[in-house]
């Protein structure tokens, strides 16, 4: 299994992220045999105008995958923009991408019909995604659900590619992550940074604490019973607590007699010392600059070799470059 997924670098990283993605790419580095994840910074482009802010927010997320267990040792780690194949090859997708293909994707025909502008960067963003899972031969590509169609895109392109100029890609397949714990916000609805009811990982446990407590919720009495699976604090609650804890914490609910504020209190205790650990290394990490340009650098080696391979044979298809 040749695994390889992205994420962006839109800002610092919440727990929707960690528990939607990234807790289960570290569980993948060990299954495959050979795991590539990259910083898309290229594809943050299209919302991100900011230099400082963007390269900051590279850096950030290359520590931060870091801190959380991605290790080195048994994944390519590094910074999209560093593979230029990964480019040239996108144009030679392009060349054989429809048009109609393209207008149905999602993010590009969402903000059409919002009326807003688009440019042409959104509307070959999946082009440029299938460029990145095609270079590395990757046959498993770990998504949400909402990303699926990315995925099948990539795979049209590939086929595609294939009949005209005989077999060259690997046609990937979607691992569609569990998203069975669902990471609700502050406000209940979906964690993301655009609702901005984010809490962070990284937070500092004073700042996250805030935070927790001022996480909205009903006004029903203190002594009413309450339903725990409805409710978005027993959700985040549970993404943290033993399924003791959880079953303990919803007999509560049940029984009433208590007030959020308590399962607020638990949720901070239980959140603080789950990322403690992580935290440290990140304090560790962030203190060696170098270290981290020296392991994203061997990952863009890494990649680039791999990425030169598959692009020479898809040049050598279609007849940009000799056999």
């Amino acid at each position: 299994m040749r695994v390889l997924s992205g994420i962006q670098p839109t800002g610092r990283f919440h727990w929707g992220n960690y528990f939607g993605a990234i807790r289960q790419y570290i569980q993948l580095q060990h299954e495959a045999d050979h795991a590539f994840y990259f910083i898309a910074n290229l594809h943050a482009l299209t919302t991100i105008r900011d230099r400082e802010q963007l390269w900051q927010n590279t850096l950030d997320a290359a520590i931060d995958l870091l801190a959380l267990g991605l290790d080195p040792e048994k994944a390519t780690i590094f910074v999209q923009s560093d593979v230029p194949q990964v480019s040239e090859l996108c144009w030679l997708l392009m060349t054989i991408a429809p048009m109609g293909l393209l207008e149905r994707c999602h993010a590009y025909k969402d903000k059409k019909a919002k009326g807003l502008a688009a440019e042409a960067g959104l509307f070959a963003y999946p082009v440029l995604m299938a460029a990145d899972i095609l270079a590395y031969d990757s046959d498993t590509v770990p998504v949400g659900e909402d990303q699926i169609q990315h995925i099948e895109v990539c795979r049209d392109l590939a086929g595609s590619f294939n009949h005209l100029f005989g077999e060259t890609f690997v046609l990937p397949k979607a691992k569609v992550l569990d998203t069975s714990a669902r990471v609700p916000g502050t406000d209940g609805e979906k964690m993301s940074k655009s609702y901005g009811n984010t809490l962070e990982v990284f937070e500092e446990p004073a700042v996250l604490r805030k935070k927790i407590m001022r996480i909205v919720t009903d006004s029903r009495p203190v002594d009413q019973p309450k339903d725990p699976e409805s409710d978005h604090l027993f959700q985040l609650y549970s993404l943290f607590a033993s399924p003791q804890q959880q079953q303990e914490m919803a007999e509560r609910y049940r029984r009433g007699g208590f007030g959020y504020g308590e399962v607020k209190k638990a949720l901070a205790d239980l959140a603080v010392e789950y990322f403690a650990e992580a935290r440290q290394r990140r304090q560790e990490l962030a203190a060696r600059p170098k270290q981290i340009e020296e392991i994203l650098g061997d990952g863009a080696a890494t990649a680039r070799r791999k990425a030169a391979e598959v692009l020479l044979r898809a040049q050598q298809a279609c007849g940009v470059k000799p056999r």
